[in-house]
């Protein structure tokens, strides 16, 4: 797996590792990818089939071990970023299931990151996601 696979594998099990994928998800996934090299650069043509492959991989051998491909075959910094944005994503819907935070976890504990590192991030997105103003 390269690493432009790998990002949008994360994405992709960030957005479904719940069992579902409704409208905020998907557009939330598309969103986070399409501003992003390489796959601004891609015909929707192109990340179709990617995403065909990606979700062939995802029904046969689960989020797990699709996170287990993906994760080691990111740069550390490419890592930060993937765990912040799959974190993004699990937020976009104002649900945070338990398989969702799950996947944060698991990803967390598989990242080779400096201590805390994980966690630093994974609270920034959570304080940038809560409504604040909400009484």
């Amino acid at each position: 797996m390269n690493p432009a696979e790998a990002f949008a594998a994360i994405a992709l099990a960030a957005v479904a590792c719940d069992g579902s994928l409704d409208q905020d998800e998907a557009r939330s996934l598309r969103g986070q990818l399409e501003r992003r090299h390489p796959y601004v650069e891609r015909t929707e043509e192109s990340m179709g089939r990617l995403f065909d492959v990606l979700l062939d991989q995802l029904r046969s051998e689960g989020w797990r071990t699709l996170l287990a491909r993906a994760i080691p075959a990111l740069s550390a910094p490419q890592q930060e970023t993937a765990l912040a944005m799959a974190a993004q994503l699990v937020h976009c819907n104002r649900v945070v299931a338990p398989e969702e935070r799950e996947l944060l976890q698991a990803m967390a504990d598989q990242m080779p990151l400096p201590p805390g590192r994980a966690e630093q991030i994974l609270d920034v997105i959570h304080v940038l996601n809560r409504d604040s103003l909400a009484s």
